[in-house]
């Protein structure tokens, strides 16, 4: 028995100490104020640079703390196989981090994806399993990763969309270090933005960010061609891979959201040019619809306004999309509104000791 505990011991400083070292990689992310014109007025919002992040997106965060969560919890064993239903930024996390603490990885994840993130994921190690919409796309790709866990009790399901660690994720680290990093200069939250895939970064943000500034405005943003969260269902298609993924997501609670932002997929991936093009923040097709929706936020609650949204992640997995194409300019776009001037970094060192780590 005591060579028993020994051995656990030793396991749960071993599995800590990765997660430490994990942590170092994920979250403390950069903070920019990206200054513009906007309709000849000058303008300022800021952005959490989440292509920092270890594979470059914003849910290396969610997907670790759910795994750290899940061996405190004993919810996972070593050597249990990972399996999360995705649109792909999560099974890129989850198959890193999962290769990282030694586990099989398995992504199910709708076909008509960008080729580059199936691509990424098959070169971390992990296995991937297509979906067609014949087969039920997103919902036939949860169902499928449903029926395996209830096959095997060896498989470990992350349930993104309604894992409460996913927001709770954020809460712990996304929303300090925003509030962090703002206090760095002298600034308070007015109002943040941000695209809902799970709904995991804008309600765990939100309840951090209400909490310490009750005033603030929290808007969920969907793509306007698919007004998903507008309707409660799916309604026609768009092009910005990751958010509004057919369904209103368990996590999100719009009863405790302001009012929900729009921006058209054509403008997100002009703006997204924009941002790579003339300031060098290689970022996808959804940091261009958060920016957008920022930037209507801040000409709406004026120059004094302190908005903040984020880049999701980086242009590497956008490559074979509409992102390198050219991309018509249609009436009511906010890209040729715009021009970007620069952009001020804030210390990542004032948000450099979070809960969570």
């Amino acid at each position: 028995m005591t060579t028993q505990l020994t051995a656990a011991a030793g396991l749960a400083t071993e599995l800590q100490t990765t997660f430490d070292r994990l942590w170092l990689l994920v979250g403390n992310t950069p903070m920019l104020a990206l200054h513009y014109r906007h309709q000849g007025e000058a303008g300022t919002i800021y952005v959490k640079c989440e292509h920092y992040n270890l594979t470059g997106s914003l849910k290396d965060r969610m997907a670790l703390y759910i795994l750290q969560k899940a061996y405190e919890l004993g919810q996972i064993q070593p050597g249990d196989t990972i399996v999360e239903a995705t649109s792909g930024n999560t099974g890129i996390a989850f198959a890193a981090l999962g290769r990282a603490l030694g586990h099989p990885v398995l992504i199910i994840m709708p076909d008509w994806l960008s080729r580059e993130r199936i691509d990424i994921i098959r070169s971390l190690g992990a296995d991937v399993t297509l979906i067609s919409k014949a087969q039920g796309g997103f919902l036939g790709s949860i169902e499928l990763a449903e029926d395996m866990a209830a096959a095997d009790p060896r498989v470990f399901l992350t349930r993104q969309f309604e894992n409460c660690y996913n927001a709770e994720a954020h809460a712990r680290t996304t929303g300090p270090e925003i509030a962090a990093q703002l206090a760095s200069v002298g600034r308070e939250p007015t109002a943040f933005v941000a695209g809902v895939g799970t709904g995991g970064t804008v309600m765990g943000v939100g309840r951090y960010l209400r909490a310490h500034f009750p005033q603030v405005q929290i808007h969920p943003l969907e793509p306007a061609e698919s007004p998903t969260l507008t309707t409660g269902h799916k309604v026609g298609s768009h092009r910005i891979q990751g958010i509004s993924d057919e369904f209103i997501p368990a996590i999100v609670q719009l009863d405790e959201l302001d009012a929900v932002v729009q921006a058209s997929d054509g403008d997100a991936i002009l703006v997204a040019q924009q941002l790579a093009r003339q300031l060098g923040l290689a970022v996808g097709i959804s940091s261009g619809a958060n920016v957008i929706g920022a930037i209507r936020l801040a000409a709406e609650l004026g120059p004094e306004a302190t908005v903040v949204t984020l880049l999701c992640d980086s242009n590497k997995k956008y490559l074979s999309t509409d992102l390198l194409r050219e991309e018509p300019v249609r009436s009511g776009y906010l890209a040729p509104e715009l021009t970007w001037m620069h952009y001020q970094p804030i210390d990542r060192l004032a948000a450099a000791a979070m809960p969570g780590r």
